[in-house]
């Protein structure tokens, strides 16, 4: 059990049909999870939080990168990504951030498959069966609309009121008949720079 981590869990979908219409590529997706005791639990309010983030988050990071690349079959593979994290009803929503939301967590993820977009990400929580929300982008292109999509499962078990549900997530490909183009167009419709989208 290092680290609290009570189980693991992996995630996988593949969309054949969508809209009625056959996929020209099927969309795989995965989500790797793992339940870990919240490494703050029962002590209050923690000022701070740097000395189990940095023992946690690296450990996480690292198991649950190797669950999706197994999965995928390979860095390369991974087309989207995200990531997620959700504290039981004990722990605040600092503590969910505090595992995902540091490089000790992401550079494993992003090493892994050779990304340069952030990880997107989501931080809730919740009890038991709560929904496990993991939005997901392409890894190295933040504009490209075809690869925004959202994992939804839930762990029936956990997050435990003293637990944090940490995941990865990733596409193989990207929604199948996608065909609302990219948010460059919009900018240059709008005639709007990419670093100043709202022209403000």
């Amino acid at each position: 059990m290092t680290f609290g981590i009570r189980k693991t869990l992996l995630w996988q979908e593949t969309t054949l049909i969508e809209g009625g219409r056959e996929a020209p590529r099927p969309l795989r997706l995965f989500a790797a999870m793992a339940v870990v005791r919240n490494p703050w639990a029962g002590q209050g309010f923690v000022e701070d939080l740097k000395p189990a983030i940095h023992a946690v988050a690296p450990v996480l990071g690292e198991t649950l990168t190797r669950m999706i690349i197994d999965a995928v079959g390979s860095g390369a593979a991974v087309e989207g990504y995200g990531k997620a994290a959700v504290v039981g009803l004990d722990g605040e929503i600092e503590h969910a951030s505090a595992l995902i939301h540091t490089l000790r967590f992401g550079n494993h993820y992003r090493e892994a498959v050779g990304a340069k977009s952030y990880l997107a990400f989501c931080n809730t929580r919740g009890p038991a069966n709560a929904p496990v929300m993991i939005p997901l982008m392409d890894k190295n292109d933040e504009g490209r609309r075809s690869h925004y999509l959202t994992i939804q499962t839930a762990i029936p078990d956990a997050p435990a009121a003293d637990e944090i549900v940490v995941a990865l997530g990733a596409s193989a490909g990207g929604r199948p008949h996608h065909r609302i183009g990219d948010r460059y167009q919009d900018l240059k419709d709008l005639g709007h720079a990419v670093d100043n989208p709202a022209a403000v």
